[in-house]
């Protein structure tokens, strides 16, 4: 079991930051692939962002590239999400996903909301214009 409380969504205008956290328990934080993804009204979950177990691979959705950064710190049992020039188009609830894969190579990652066995319950950013 992975669990994971994520924390740091609020308002903010459009050009602004904010900086997601994920908290992450229950299992060995080198050892879980993390992921972000989002939830917009009207829309389907969709993929945000990707890290690999040892951090040194990350993977974004193309409207994502260039404002969003995502990153771990295994000490801290935590990833981020750093999230820049916001939009109003990124209003969505942001969750955080967990898939233990201890036997996958340190750089992989997971893209596909299926491949993640854990998720957060989720944090909502809101952009105003």
């Amino acid at each position: 079991q992975v669990q994971l409380v994520e924390s740091g969504g609020g308002l903010v205008q459009a050009g602004g930051s904010l900086r997601l956290s994920c908290a992450a328990s229950g299992r060995t934080f080198s050892s879980v692939l993390m992921g972000w993804f989002r939830l917009a009204l009207g829309k389907e979950r969709e993929f945000v962002a990707a890290i690999s177990r040892n951090g040194g691979n990350t993977n974004y959705a193309d409207s994502m590239k260039g404002r969003f950064t995502i990153s771990r710190d295994n000490a801290k049992n935590t990833v981020y999400l750093q999230m820049n020039s916001l939009k109003p188009e990124d209003t969505a609830v942001y969750y955080c996903a967990a898939k233990y894969a201890p036997l996958t190579t340190t750089h992989a990652v997971a893209v596909n909301e299926g491949d993640y066995g854990y998720w957060g319950q989720g944090t909502q950013v809101i952009v105003s214009s």
